[in-house]
């Protein structure tokens, strides 16, 4: 599997990010990087603890590291879980989380099987 068979499995945006990382090897460092990321972590902990701000700054952070990776499959419901949280909405963010976390694990699944293939 190359890295572009990779983004697209998890439905990402190869052709975008191939834009803002000069190279393939660039974006398979940083695409693999991803999975040390606790974002995602932060996020999930803070929902279940009713931390809104806290909650709001992993979704922020979470968003911003997809959106520079063309992980688009994955920013589009961080970004929606971060405008809820934004609104101090927790309950509409413990909502949006299902995709979120569906999402993150299908990025994290295909990344593991890039890896394994390297």
């Amino acid at each position: 599997m190359t890295i572009e068979e990779c983004y697209e499995k998890m439905g990402a945006n190869y052709q975008d990010v191939i834009k803002r990382l000069p190279s393939e090897a660039m974006i398979k460092k940083f695409a693999l990087k991803f999975r040390e990321d606790t974002s995602f972590q932060e996020l999930e902990t803070a929902l279940n603890e009713k931390q809104v701000d806290i909650a709001f700054r992993a979704a922020h952070t979470l968003k911003g590291v997809c959106m520079n990776l063309g992980f688009n499959h994955l920013y589009k419901p961080s970004f929606d879980i971060t405008e809820s949280l934004r609104a101090g909405n927790l309950e509409e963010g413990l909502q949006l989380f299902g995709e979120v976390k569906k999402q993150y694990e299908k990025t994290i699944e295909a990344l593991n099987e890039f890896s394994q293939q390297k």
